[in-house]
């Protein structure tokens, strides 16, 4: 299938391009995001933030704030009723800080006014006594005897250590570098934004922009010292996530200050704050080496990968064992030694980004492959098929692929696509610094890069990943209506479309609400990892399954026949040959079919602590890119001309929400590799706004092509396999490539800066 054939169409079931229920809404400007929250009886929430990466309170004085009119609350660690510890995986992120600040931004204390800006000057007269302590920001130093300590147990969060095979090999071809990876942010649109409501049962109802209601709520909890019966939480528009969201923002903040004034709390973050409200995509240095034969072919690779966690530990710990288990990329390689570190320090705090772990390590393998080719005089393209992964092979963990893996078919059609034109040095517009007017052609050089990642999809390591759904069908004003509530996270991905086509598909209804996400219903897990299509589409399947097979067996008996010889279609129940038997009105009268199902998917295990091997992920998914760039290699200007792409998708539930999401990773991983950095110094984050923290706009990104491939996975719902991370992981490296073959430069670091071009 082809972006061409991708097309709308009205049924709106498996395999077709449904209309989103909330795309016009979007579009108009009409859709309630989480910052439109109001209620006419709300104050206002604000944060006051450290200053400092690393510091001890020696005392904190709020009298002064008091004083102002108009403020109804200002809150220190010292009003946590419960546990003053929130985080995903460790509880180690204070609700406030306490006693000490690790980072700059670290959260200190909380105001609640009738008015944001009367609650920001008051949050101003805060005085806090900092005694200012040595930070640690390089996390090269962070394992070092005489490093600072930025935890009292230390700075290691995880080490993966990985090895397979000839414990001491050796090839006659050796290729190695050392890479560097920029600190990215999730750049989503959607400021942080919440809304807690007081109820009258003494606890507290709190709408929010989040990826994973449950375990919000688990947190929240804990640090109100509340049971989760009295701390409800529904699912508030979100404008863009991409694993920002997956750890707490507003949440606590808000419920503590509801409580506090019995009175509605709203808190939205402005764009600066956003910053340094939420995690960021670990920053890395990395070391490489490849041996190979002659002919390229891999006999063994060793890395080394270094993550700055920052300071507290949020999801590192899974994203080391990402770009530990996953490192080395979609190849096939008899021995290894991998060594992936995430360590702590007073930088800010890093955590889940698109492509979680794999995006890092992917800049690192796939330059080396192409050092690789060239050492061995072969194409970039044939050495990655020569090596590429195939269905019934081992990765490095020794885990076997059950699964198609056309590592060498996605390759070859991204190779086998046409090339764009010459650019039309008449028009300036086609150049690198376009209207700038700073070439005319001379000194721009073309280049064309490849690169190809394979990505886990689901939680993995043994981690319990499960979905609930409950589906109802009944009849209304004459018409088969089917309801699904989950508490999954639409974060903008298309979620609710798929759901209601999995619905439509299942039960044969065309009208299907799906309800507000919350967690009055079990756990979705994470809209994270690919996931959600997976395991909530599972779901969501096997409920419709129990809700049609209880409405079968209810039609069999009023009508004397075996519940295998009927089928529902739409409103009516129909036999084997079609014929119409009943309404379903006349089966169910005015009563409604419930059935709520815990879905998992076939479970993984924890890796072997010493040689990381096991069966660590439930699915792979595949991708490849090829980038086309003109550089100014004088003054260090790059244009994207084409960023292609063959991605592997096990099955197109909703054609044209799969390109788009293909889309959308593709400019992401372009922006790391030519522009996105959250720039710090010294603990300090240098460019926390849109003016300074530079983004793709419509005119950076290319014309894509898109091949989308439709091998099923057979131990998967309808074949799926997870889609919007390998596009993020594979374009950058691509575009890196290009830019490399261009210049004819190393550039062994991202992102790449017109100095590292010119040499300047």
């Amino acid at each position: 299938m082809t972006t061409t054939e991708a097309t709308a169409r009205q049924t709106g079931r498996i395999g077709e391009s449904a209309q989103r229920p909330d795309g016009t809404l979007k579009v108009t400007g009409e859709y309630a995001y989480a910052s439109d929250l109001w209620h006419d009886d709300m104050v206002w929430g604000v944060t006051l933030r450290s200053p400092h990466p690393s510091a001890r309170i020696r005392r904190i004085d709020v009298a002064e704030a008091l004083t102002v009119p108009g403020v109804t609350a200002v809150l220190t660690a010292d009003d946590v009723p419960g546990e003053n510890a929130y985080g995903l995986e460790h509880a180690d992120s204070p609700v406030l800080a306490a006693d000490v600040v690790r980072y700059v931004g670290e959260p200190v204390a909380l105001v609640a006014a009738d008015h944001p800006e009367t609650a920001r000057r008051a949050a101003a007269r805060i005085r806090v006594d900092y005694e200012v302590l040595p930070a640690l920001t390089d996390p090269r130093r962070a394992l070092d005897d005489d490093a600072p300590r930025v935890h009292p147990g230390g700075n290691l969060v995880r080490h993966q250590r990985l090895r397979r095979g000839d414990p001491d090999p050796t090839a006659p071809v050796v290729v190695s570098l050392d890479f560097c990876v920029g600190m990215q942010d999730q750049a989503f649109l959607g400021p942080e934004s919440g809304l807690a409501v007081p109820a009258e049962d003494g606890g507290v109802d709190l709408y929010v922009a989040t990826q994973w209601l449950h375990i919000d709520q688990r947190q929240v909890c804990l640090a109100l010292g509340m049971p989760p019966e009295k701390v409800r939480l529904t699912l508030a528009g979100v404008g863009g996530a991409f694993g920002g969201r997956e750890d707490l923002s507003v949440h606590v903040h808000a419920c503590l200050l509801a409580l506090r004034t019995g009175r509605p709390v709203k808190m939205s973050y402005g764009r600066e704050e956003s910053f340094y409200g939420h995690v960021h995509r670990h920053p890395a240095t990395m070391t490489y080496e490849f041996g190979a034969e002659r002919d390229g072919t891999l006999v063994y690779a060793r890395a080394h990968v270094l993550l700055d966690g920052g300071a507290y530990a949020s999801s590192t710990a899974a994203v080391v064992g990402n770009a530990g288990l996953l490192g080395l990329g979609p190849y096939r390689i008899p021995s290894v030694a991998v060594d992936a570190y995430g360590v702590f320090t007073n930088n800010p705090p890093c955590g889940a980004m698109r492509g979680f772990g794999c995006v890092q390590a992917a800049f690192a393998h796939e330059a080396l492959m192409d050092e690789l080719a060239d050492a061995v005089g072969v194409d970039p393209v044939e050495i990655r098929r020569r090596n590429g992964l195939r269905e019934g092979e081992r990765t490095i963990t020794g885990q076997a692929v059950d699964s198609p893996a056309p590592v060498a078919e996605l390759l070859q059609r991204v190779a086998d696509l046409p090339l764009p034109p010459p650019a039309d040095t008449a028009d300036i517009r086609s150049l690198p610094g376009a209207v700038g007017n700073t070439t005319h052609g001379e000194g721009v050089r073309r280049g064309v890069g490849y690169a190809v990642t394979m990505k886990n999809v689901g939680f993995s390591e043994g981690f319990d990943d499960y979905s609930t759904a409950r589906v109802r069908l009944q009849v209304t004003g004459g018409e088969a209506v089917a309801s699904v509530h989950t508490a999954a996270a639409e974060v903008g991905q298309g979620l609710v479309t798929v759901q209601q086509q999995i619905a439509r598909t299942e039960l044969g209804v065309e009208r299907v609400v799906v309800v507000p996400a919350d967690t009055t219903v079990g756990s979705a897990g994470s809209t994270s990892a690919s996931r959600q299509t997976y395991v909530t589409g599972g779901a969501v399947q096997a409920a419709c399954g129990a809700v049609r097979t209880a409405v079968l067996q209810r039609a069999a008996v009023a009508l004397g026949l075996s519940p295998a010889a009927l089928r529902l279609d739409g409103d009516k129940v129909v036999g084997s040959s079609g014929e119409v038997l009943a309404d379903l009105a006349e089966v169910l009268g005015g009563d409604a079919v419930e059935e709520t199902v815990e879905w998992r998917h076939r479970p993984t295990h924890a890796v072997d602590p010493e040689t990381g091997q096991g069966d660590a992920h439930v699915q792979f998914a595949f991708s490849a890119h090829r980038a086309v760039v003109d550089v100014d290699v004088e003054l260090g200007l790059v244009k994207v001309v084409a960023l292609d792409t063959a991605q592997d998708v096990g099955k197109a539930i909703n054609p044209d929400a799969v390109v788009g999401q293909i889309h959308g990773g593709s400019a992401q991983g372009m922006g790391l590799a030519l522009m996105e950095e959250v720039v710090v110094t010294d603990g300090h984050v240098r460019n926390p706004s849109f003016t300074d923290y530079l983004l793709p706009t419509v005119l950076d990104v290319p014309p894509m092509r898109v091949e989308v491939l439709e091998y099923a996975d057979p131990h998967a719902p309808y074949g799926v396999r997870g889609v919007g991370e390998p596009p993020t992981i594979s374009s950058g490296p691509a575009v890196a490539a290009a830019v490399r073959a261009a210049t004819g430069r190393p550039l062994r670091r991202v992102p790449i800066r017109p100095e590292h071009i010119t040499g300047t």
